[in-house]
């Protein structure tokens, strides 16, 4: 049936109309799919943070590499023999290490005082007491904790004067730390590591003094904290510069609030930690997460290998210093994979296990205790063909059609071509780690610390946490008491040649002055009044 010319006009009208309004709702509908994955993404990210499981262990199964502990043989039962398995009800008697000091499993080293408390036998006080002798004493350890004790030390100092004269004469004034503080250095000490190693905020520090009898205002408290850090400050710069004559050195950057910004409002600025390769570490702050502040650290100072993440600054800088050479962070280019997880499972399953085939070959070096040239080679001959496979890899995922620009997958696999060079550092310089583990291990006070004293009021109280902090996870990273380090060190700085600062870092102390340690009057044994 043939429609007049007028319909036909309208019909076709119609019919333009109609493609064209699916073409707009197609193309606004693949925004809005688009638009809601990605925010399925965030969500199921936010959800991981708060309940996921945070370890990125998984297990290797990789025909192509035979295990450290070699084939296992499967058990079999000769044949005609008959198995009885026999149970016993009752649990098994547990088994304690070598260190326990009785049953109960409680360990202890020399330096936890003991108070001995004798009990009385009823068969030795009684009328047939001398029917009864003591053959052998049994002793049952308990640990016990005295609430939060503070001690005032009293120096009593004779006034004397000449024979004859008027005037006494000059008495000797105790030496302190500070100068006319009331504060011992034990106290100063105290102060400093549970603030700064057990994240106990001076509010809290101040309300324990208050139930213990002590009346302070908090700003002394302040005081306290700040005065000890300064004198901290030329170890930090010393710890610092041997930090940056290091070949292989570590940085990454972690965010706290410090300073005001505007009303109500603080500054978000970073904290820049830097690991050396002798297991030292420092807290340098700045700001702002610029490059700038990577420039002032590192120029015309170090000369070496950075490993750092994928952040572009850090590539940037080794691109216009020609001493430097950039290595990546093999963790943080499995987290991308990682991402795309929920969307590309079997994709994504691949890719971490390439990249954990690279952990287990470092297992083995480390297992057989290879170092140096021996290092390079193993990793030449077991780590570099997984590399090559891996990128091999991702070069076929980009030829995959089903892939769109906005895919977390592909995403993934632009991040590690884009960082290609960076990843292959590790393969020809053995002093060069997979990753930065170590430093992310090191940071973790400073985001613990945000949880407890949350943010830092002004830009140079950040300062000092960086000081304190660089001296405490050192201390940590070479199995050092910091109490008994710091006690020490400001006992010490006021008289130390300033030439030789380099030997109060922790990692020098160690070997100097570990052995006999200065300690505070409160050590000495207090006599009954």
């Amino acid at each position: 049936m043939n429609l007049p010319p007028k319909q036909t006009e309208i019909a076709c009208s119609k019919s333009d109309l109609t493609v064209a309004e699916l073409a707009r709702l197609n193309a606004e509908n693949s925004v809005l799919r688009d638009e809601n994955e990605a925010l399925k993404r965030r969500v199921a990210w936010f959800e991981k943070q708060l309940f996921g499981e945070k370890s990125e262990k998984r297990p290797v199964d990789n025909p192509h590499q035979p295990s450290l502990l070699g084939e296992v043989q499967p058990i079999t039962e000769p044949e005609g023999e008959q198995v009885s398995i026999t149970y016993q009800r009752g649990k098994a008697p547990k088994q304690r290490p070598d260190d326990c000091i009785n049953d109960s499993g409680l360990r202890f080293n020399d330096q936890v005082p003991i108070k001995v408390i004798s009990l009385s036998t009823p068969e030795l006080e009684g009328p047939d007491a001398d029917q009864f002798e003591v053959i052998g004493t049994k002793s049952t350890f308990r640990l016990a904790q005295r609430p939060s004790s503070y001690v005032v030390l009293q120096y009593d100092r004779p006034i004397i004067k000449r024979k004859g004269a008027k005037q006494p004469l000059p008495s000797q004034v105790p030496f302190n730390v500070l100068d006319r503080s009331f504060a011992d250095v034990s106290l100063l000490v105290g102060l400093l590591v549970d603030k700064f190693l057990y994240h106990l905020p001076l509010y809290r520090q101040h309300q324990r003094m208050g139930h213990s009898g002590i009346t302070m205002s908090r700003t002394t408290l302040t005081t306290l904290t700040q005065r000890p850090i300064e004198l901290l400050r030329p170890i930090v710069e010393a710890q610092l510069a041997n930090i940056l004559r290091s070949k292989v050195l570590a940085m990454d950057e972690t965010p706290i609030k410090a300073g005001k910004a505007t009303k109500g409002k603080l500054k978000q600025s970073w904290f820049w930690p830097l690991y050396g390769d002798q297991d030292e570490v420092v807290f340098t702050f700045s700001s702002s997460r610029g490059r700038q502040h990577i420039e002032n650290i590192l120029k015309h100072q170090f000369n070496g290998t950075l490993i750092s993440d994928g952040y572009s600054a850090y590539a940037s800088y080794a691109a216009k210093n020609e001493g430097v050479i950039q290595a990546q962070c093999w963790v943080h280019s499995r987290r991308q994979f990682i991402e795309a997880e929920q969307e590309e499972p079997a994709a994504v399953s691949q890719a971490l296990d390439y990249i954990a085939l690279l952990y287990q070959v470092e297992e083995e070096i480390r297992a057989q205790k290879l170092s140096g040239e021996k290092k390079q080679l193993y990793r030449l001959e077991h780590s570099k063909p997984q590399v090559d496979a891996f990128y091999e890899w991702c070069e076929q995922q980009l030829l995959r059609n089903d892939l769109t620009p906005k895919s977390p997958l592909l995403r993934a696999v632009h991040y590690v071509l884009k960082r290609k060079t960076a990843l292959r550092v590790f393969l020809e310089d053995p002093d060069v780690p997979l990753d930065t583990n170590h430093l992310e291990r090191t940071l973790r006070p400073i985001p613990m610390g945000r949880k407890a004293w949350l943010f830092c009021w002004t830009e140079l109280g950040a300062e000092h946490v960086g000081i304190i902090q660089s001296l405490i996870s050192t201390c940590k990273l070479h199995d050092i008491d910091p109490y008994t380090y710091l006690t020490d060190v400001l006992l010490r700085v006021n008289e130390h040649p300033a030439s030789r600062v380099l030997e109060l870092t922790p990692r020098v102390w160690k070997e100097q002055f570990a052995d006999q340690p200065l300690r505070s009057d409160l050590s000495r044994e207090m006599k009954p009044q």
